[in-house]
């Protein structure tokens, strides 16, 4: 028995429509984010440090590919300047070893994690999209963006590839679908905007998948299950979900220290994470049940610094419920 036996997860999903394994490899190429440039606000979400998920060093960035230069703020581009680059090909190559060390895939998704992925002129997006889809073995894109920054060219450049026959996905950061939510955690956009980018996105063919955070300030079970029933009236075809957690260097992180912040316990967290698989739609695919944390980063919850307990405790309550995703949709 496995999780993808009552969860159909993108994993299994891309091993039957590609007839092996498929792995993302996470990318830092060096983008910054509305939310802390000025052009939104400034500091950001109020949980977020990008080095807890950044896949190289803390310390680090992709500064671009080889001959590709960032643009910096001030010729008008939203690329950031590392302090040490590392290139696009070298991050590829670093995750390609470990990969090769585990279940030696050799088919590849260049995935645009940190920060803002489709904040630069699109000419500058081609060019590091072109560059990763060049590298040996990417079959395609995952890029992660804001609902909020999402404009029709580069929707428009990322359907130019999915035609070309790349597998590409869009993933939107909602995180909540109560505006006073976001407004809480200093997110910058709201539920509308979401809806839009989706529409947009799904009307070219584009598939999207939506991030929900759970454990956000002054939400419960009740709110987890109508932000999913949103995202499902609007239209969604992958589902991300992660606990919110404390990490250093965080306003959130202040907020845990005073005790006006109490992270969900896996337990849970677990729970709310089943509730929400068993209403979501089978053809969804899921990919990601929980998320995780660097030890060095990670003031709370500590279940959250590994990640199969909390998978393999999702896995036994959907067992002992006896159901699996889209009993209750």
């Amino acid at each position: 028995m496995a999780l993808s036996d009552r969860v159909h997860t993108l994993g299994q999903d891309l091993l039957a429509r590609y007839g092996e394994r498929v792995h993302k490899i996470a990318i830092d190429a060096g983008f910054t984010c509305p939310n802390r440039d000025g052009s939104k606000g400034v500091g950001g979400c109020t949980f977020c440090n990008n080095h807890s998920f950044n896949p190289a060093d803390s310390a680090i960035s992709c500064g671009g590919t080889q001959g590709i230069t960032p643009i910096l703020p001030s010729t008008g581009g939203r690329i950031r300047r590392s302090r040490l680059p590392v290139t696009l090909e070298a991050q590829v190559a670093q995750a390609k070893q470990a990969i090769a060390q585990g279940t030696g895939a050799r088919k590849y998704l260049a995935y645009f994690q940190a920060y803002t992925n489709t904040y630069a002129d699109v000419e500058t997006l081609r060019r590091l999209y072109d560059a990763a889809l060049a590298l040996p073995g990417v079959i395609g894109l995952s890029v992660g963006t804001r609902p909020d920054c999402v404009p029709e060219a580069v929707l428009d450049l990322l359907a130019d590839y999915r035609a070309a026959g790349h597998e590409v996905w869009l993933e939107l950061g909602l995180q909540s679908a109560f505006d006073e939510t976001l407004e809480r955690v200093n997110r910058g956009h709201g539920m509308a905007e979401y809806i839009t980018a989706t529409r947009a996105a799904r009307a070219r063919d584009l598939p999207v998948c939506c991030h929900l955070i759970l454990g956000l300030p002054g939400e419960d079970k009740s709110h987890y299950r109508s932000s999913l029933e949103r995202v499902l009236e609007t239209g969604v075809d992958g589902i991300k979900l992660h606990p919110l957690h404390v990490v250093r260097h965080t306003i959130l992180a202040s907020q845990w220290q005073r005790g006006e912040y109490i992270p969900l316990s896996q337990t849970d967290y677990v729970c709310a994470a089943t509730d929400l698989i068993e209403r979501t739609p089978w053809p969804i695919r899921f990919h990601r049940v929980t998320g995780t944390a660097p030890a060095d980063l990670l003031l709370a919850p500590a279940w959250v610094v590994h990640r199969w307990p909390a998978i393999n405790s999702i896995e036994a309550e959907l067992i002992r419920r006896g159901t699996r995703q889209g009993t209750l949709a």
